[in-house]
């Protein structure tokens, strides 16, 4: 059964398996993976998992343009499946176009429900951190994301052209 755990350092190989998927070049949404993330070592793979790690502490400022966000990995048997993150606030992009959770299954684990209760999961988190409601964003043609969505209750509020492209923009309330 699929559990939501910190990264960690320890499923490197799993991670780049999962990444080597959807190809390198792919945008995974909830990773939190910036284009200049060194991955591919096992120590620059362990400084990004800290960063993540770190991203949660709303003491510590983040750098321009990022939020403070908890990110959890999908994972199976030591396997990572995806990850899933919940963004404490949102900045203007966010509202726009990211909203307040972001994930990504790897495609050989798709079709088995994995997105669905990870974030029912992260809904109980946003909760916990005193949200009322939350913001999800997905694109137009992902069927996958907008029957997630809507079966973890969310009410589509408009279809808007992005910085990121055209994004269908869903508000759970909590």
């Amino acid at each position: 059964m699929p559990e939501l755990i910190a990264p960690t350092a320890g499923l490197h190989s799993s991670w780049l398996a999962a990444r080597a998927e959807w190809g390198a070049d792919a945008h995974m949404d909830g990773a939190g993976l910036g284009s200049d993330d060194d991955v591919e070592t096992p120590e620059g793979f362990a400084a990004w998992v800290e960063r993540l790690r770190g991203y949660s502490d709303r003491t510590v400022a983040v750098e321009q343009g990022r939020v403070h966000a908890t990110y959890w990995w999908i994972v199976e048997d030591d396997t990572y499946l995806g990850a899933i993150d919940l963004r404490h606030y949102l900045n203007a992009f966010l509202l726009d176009a990211g909203g307040h959770i972001g994930y990504s299954v790897r495609p050989s684990a798709r079709g088995r429900g994995v997105a669905g209760r990870a974030l029912t999961a992260v809904l109980h988190e946003a909760r916990v951190l005193g949200m009322d409601r939350v913001l999800l964003t997905c694109d137009p043609d992902n069927i996958a994301s907008i029957r997630t969505i809507e079966r973890a209750g969310g009410e589509l509020e408009d279809v808007r052209e992005t910085l990121i492209g055209p994004k269908r923009r869903y508000w759970i309330d909590l």
